[in-house]
């Protein structure tokens, strides 16, 4: 967890790919994050990209055009295998000495005066002429529960005289999700149907669900794993972490609240989760940490689940922004509408702390597992993360500025979240977006 900042992080830094170089964009020389592409309306297969302004750098052409040569770490068949492939996992497995080496090269050519232009420039797609996949191939999913403020207001939805179950505060509350039906930003799916228990109703019935919710959460990539049987410590635990990404982990609510007990989310959660296709290194995001804190008369982390400078660096200030369109206003071409603005800094649970507990009983991660660090709300009701909290559990519909009014999601709608992390003296770091649309439920 230790911030360790170097010549990559420098903020006067230019790319000679200009658009890098424009105030607010999302990509600048100072992010380089990941992602899977290949052309619009190719047969191509899919590549590792770095996004750099409003292109993407094939990195498999860059490495051929040994943009790479000198670096010790970059030398070598596993790397080589790495940059070749059709999605991350082999670099995510890599570990923090070939990040590094690779996030330095990548910024030398990359920056101004780089001899390499002129052989990397042939490197460069639009980004508006790319078509995106998952950064990764999932073979596991977990969904954790980090927000406090989330949890609270939840409970009080269901339980007003005992919002918080006691144990929330103790231990990472997580569970094991559907990795098949995770897909990239753009991702449209069929409103789920399932079983519910109307309040007017003695027995349950069938149909679509109703109640159709987003969560704005952030996504966590793993890189190297552990065996079975063995526990990632907490001072190892960021070693594991590839990088971050948004996610949607779309919910069914009145599904969710008929079949969660007695265990957890199942058809209200497996039938679609939206990531973005940009995986920000935790190396990029180094300037933009800040210390964690727990409240002094809340239970203090457990032995196994402390460290040192988990206080001082373990949060990040990274900006949560989740967006509305309906049908209409896309229709008549009208921008979508804020429905909140949060900030992953209220996380209760550190995403070291996550992947430490997960892996404390011996369960084995693998490069590309994903964990969610669940819906990211925070103190305040603009706060929010969900419908189902914005509306107080549907009871106070919001209201748009062409007059239209949600309680749940709609048919048509499309959900849009954005994050970034930004501050005096350094370089604004964008994750992009993360959009999907509601269709009607199948017939």
């Amino acid at each position: 967890m230790t911030v360790q900042l170097n010549e990559t992080h420098d903020a006067s830094l230019r790319s000679w790919v200009t658009t890098a170089n424009q105030a607010g964009t999302d990509f600048p020389l100072q992010n380089l994050p990941y992602g899977v592409f290949r052309r619009q309306g190719s047969n191509q297969a899919f590549r590792i990209g770095v996004a750099i302004g409003d292109q993407v750098l094939d990195l498999a052409a860059a490495h051929a055009a040994h943009a790479f040569a000198g670096y010790t770490e970059l030398q070598g068949g596993h790397f080589t295998s790495a940059v070749n492939a059709s999605n991350l996992n082999a670099l995510m497995g890599l570990g923090t000495p070939v990040w590094s080496a690779l996030r330095l090269a990548l910024s030398r050519v990359l920056r101004e005066g780089a001899s390499q232009q002129g052989a990397l420039q042939a490197c460069l797609l639009a980004q508006t002429v790319a078509e995106f996949a998952l950064p990764a191939h999932i073979g596991d999913y977990t969904d954790f529960y980090t927000s406090v403020h989330h949890a609270t207001a939840v409970g009080k939805l269901f339980r007003p005289d005992n919002p918080l179950l006691p144990n929330y505060k103790w231990v990472p509350i997580g569970y094991h999700g559907r990795a098949s039906s995770i897909g990239v930003s753009g991702q449209q799916f069929r409103r789920p149907v399932g079983q519910t228990k109307p309040p007017t109703s003695e027995t349950p019935v069938f149909g679509p669900a109703k109640r159709m919710d987003y969560e704005m959460e952030i996504g966590i990539f793993i890189g190297p794993g552990n065996a079975l049987g063995d526990v990632i410590n907490m001072d190892k635990a960021e070693s594991h972490i590839f990088g971050l990404c948004l996610l949607n982990d779309w919910s069914a609510r009145d599904v969710q609240a008929w079949e969660y007990q007695p265990l957890g989310p199942f058809l209200a959660k497996n039938f679609a989760s939206t990531i973005s296709p940009w995986v920000v290194t935790l190396e990029a995001l180094a300037p933009y940490r800040l210390a964690w804190t727990r409240d002094a008369e809340d239970p203090q982390p457990m032995a196994y689940l402390d460290a040192p400078d988990l206080r001082e660096s373990g949060a990040f200030d990274i900006q949560l922004e989740v967006l509305l369109q309906t049908e209409k206003m896309r229709t008549e071409g009208a921008p979508a509408e804020r429905l909140s603005l949060s900030n992953f800094r209220h996380s209760y649970w550190t995403i070291a702390q996550l992947v430490t507990h997960h892996t404390v009983n011996g369960c084995n991660l693998n490069p590309g597992d994903l964990l969610g660090s669940g819906t990211q709300s925070g103190p305040l009701a603009e706060e929010a993360g969900s419908l189902l909290e914005l509306t107080e559990g549907g009871k106070k519909p919001l209201t748009f500025s062409n007059g239209e009014q949600r309680v749940f999601m709609e048919d048509g709608d499309a959900i849009i979240m954005r994050g970034w992390t930004q501050k005096d003296g350094w370089a604004r770091i964008g994750f992009g977006e993360v959009v999907g649309t509601l269709l009607p439920a199948r017939t």
